[in-house]
């Protein structure tokens, strides 16, 4: 099957569709079984299959089959389709702003950074702003 295309993102599936694309992406792989039991309120087995099969006649997942069970892996690149998610998310929740979407990870309950983190967001921060300056020039 072919890769999705770039312009086609996950955000132009519908709501199932979405949750077991995402789920297939946070497990790296999985069978039917294993993307089922991650969802709320699961279909049935056959209806997880079938839309599995959908999002990968779509582009979005294809197969590898081991022994009796197909494997589902996700057919693009994992770290674009992060960032095209992220980028999906400060524009519809924090306005296109960075700074606030930034500011509410930092402020969430569970964001514990050690010292070595914050070092390398820091220097993440300080590359960014002379890539910016670059592009202003």
């Amino acid at each position: 099957m072919e890769q999705q295309d770039d312009d086609q993102t996950a955000a132009q599936l519908g709501r199932r569709e979405r949750q077991l694309l995402e789920a297939v992406y946070r497990l790296g792989e999985g069978t039917v079984a294993q993307v089922r039991a991650t969802l709320p309120d699961p279909p049935s087995y056959s209806a997880v299959r079938a839309m599995l099969g959908i999002l990968e006649s779509k582009g979005h997942l294809y197969h590898v089959q081991q022994r009796l069970n197909y494997v589902y892996r996700p057919a693009g690149n994992t770290k674009r389709a992060g960032q095209r998610a992220l980028a999906h998310l400060v524009r519809t929740f924090f306005g296109s702003s960075g700074d606030q979407a930034a500011a509410a990870l930092l402020a969430l309950p569970d964001a514990k950074f050690s010292p070595a983190v914050r070092r390398k967001l820091e220097q993440r921060i300080a590359q960014a702003q002379r890539q910016a300056q670059r592009e202003d020039r």
